[in-house]
């Protein structure tokens, strides 16, 4: 992402270049992606933690599977849902995402059985996954080539923003009072952008052509058939089972093993300048505040520092910050020592994952380039499928029979090593044989 803020009145002029129908749908994005990720940031603790307290009583390894089917299900029907859109209109398409989307998440908070909550969870990816590319595309429809660089940066400033708010403000405030509260505050969250998209979003301009959903099938055995793609999508998912430790193992390891005191001692002590008693408390909706807001401080300085360097090395490197922060954790159990760990894995993320973006429409097909970067998701669909099952049995067996906390982030560590090192082979060899 880069954005450029010099000089005031160009920036004025670049901000009001972009038309209604733009900041329609970044607000859309905002209060969307701040329930997914409010929700996201403890589901997996409230969907383990004892009837008692609150949750549900399910297993870690139920919640795994769980996870393992939603997740990539969500990074896998934008491919489909935005060749739906296209055929049937945005508009249309955005109706059916919030309604579904909202449903699903009332539903998930009303639910106890693990049947049904996994049946409303996938009812609520699907909705999630049908208006996904609808933000990207209508963004794409209303930046030119003067302002798109921006455009799309505040898109992603924008997911980082409401990952970072949502989980900072309300998550704390709602499972205070009931965790089934979290829920509600997303279905509204989603459910009032009925109202913005009946009365102030507008549908873009029909695109010259459309696909049906067997032309992006077919389509699929195109790519499919570029093993150089294939092999590099399957290697870089490697830091994708690590990421999406974010959502579940680190979770269950900060509530079970991490003794905060020290984090809350001194961010209290600065609170205290401005109110009197503070009592705030680090939990695990922080985690991602930590990863959304290090994102937001350090993504356009650390975009500028690599903007010139190859792809695949900064790939690499962004890949071994990842893998610093896994064994952070298992050096340690420290309170100080988690959050070096969790802002290190995202200094790696953001350096990572910009770059693999550029260097899929580096290797696509002049005439293929959207078609490979849809399918560049695949990435997701492969970490989450396995990152969820296996953090899961790893968390089980080697934290909870072994009490080996260490091994269990040194074998992540591991998979981040091995990642680099297929990236490494193949800048050296699959790509000299382009």
């Amino acid at each position: 992402m880069q954005t450029e803020t010099s000089g005031s009145p160009q920036k004025t002029s670049v901000f009001k270049s972009f038309p209604k129908n733009f900041w329609t749908v970044i607000t859309m994005e905002f209060f969307e992606r701040g329930s997914y990720y409010g929700v996201m940031s403890v589901l997996s603790v409230y969907l383990v933690l004892s009837k008692n307290e609150g949750g549900l009583g399910f297993s870690k390894e139920s919640v795994g599977f769980l996870k393992s089917f939603i997740t990539p299900l969500l990074y896998f029907l934008p491919i489909l849902s935005g060749a739906i859109a296209e055929r049937f209109g945005y508009k249309k398409t955005l109706y059916f995402a919030f309604i579904i989307m909202s449903c699903g998440y009332f539903l998930t908070g009303t639910f106890t059985s693990y049947p049904l909550v996994f049946c409303s969870l996938i009812i609520t990816v699907i909705g999630a996954g049908f208006f996904k590319p609808i933000i990207s595309g209508t963004i794409a429809r209303s930046t030119n080539v003067q302002n798109s660089g921006l455009g799309f940066g505040i898109f992603y400033w924008t997911i980082n923003l409401g990952a970072f708010l949502f989980p900072l403000i309300l998550i704390p405030f709602l499972k205070n009072i009931s965790w089934s509260l979290i829920f509600v505050m997303a279905g509204i969250g989603t459910g009032w952008l009925l109202l913005l998209n009946t009365f102030v979003y507008e549908e873009p301009e029909k695109p010259a052509s459309t696909k049906s959903i067997l032309k992006v099938l077919s389509d699929a055995v195109l790519v499919l058939k570029d093993f150089r793609f294939i092999i590099m999508i399957v290697i870089y998912s490697g830091f994708w089972i690590l990421y999406f430790q974010m959502f579940d193992s680190v979770l269950w390891f900060l509530k079970e093993h991490i003794d905060m005191l020290p984090v809350n001692a001194a961010v209290n002590s600065f609170l205290s300048i401005f109110v009197n008693n503070p009592n705030w408390k680090f939990d695990a909706e922080h985690v991602t505040v930590i990863n959304a807001g290090t994102i937001i401080l350090l993504q356009i300085w650390i975009s500028n520092i690599v903007k010139n360097k190859k792809p695949l090395p900064t790939m690499i490197t962004g890949i071994g910050f990842g893998t610093l922060g896994m064994v952070i954790l298992a050096l340690s159990s420290n309170a100080w020592f988690f959050i070096t760990g969790m802002i290190v894995f995202s200094v790696g993320e953001m350096t990572a994952h910009p770059k693999f973006i550029s260097y899929v429409g580096l290797i696509a097909p002049e005439d293929k380039k959207a078609l490979y970067l849809g399918y560049s998701f695949l990435y997701g669909v492969i970490g989450s499928g396995i990152g969820g099952v296996l953090g899961a049995y790893m968390y089980v067996n080697i934290i909870e029979k072994m009490h080996n906390p260490p091994l269990f982030w040194s074998i992540f560590a591991g998979i981040g090593l091995l990642t680099m090192a297929g990236l490494y082979i193949f800048n050296k060899v699959v790509t000299k044989k382009k």
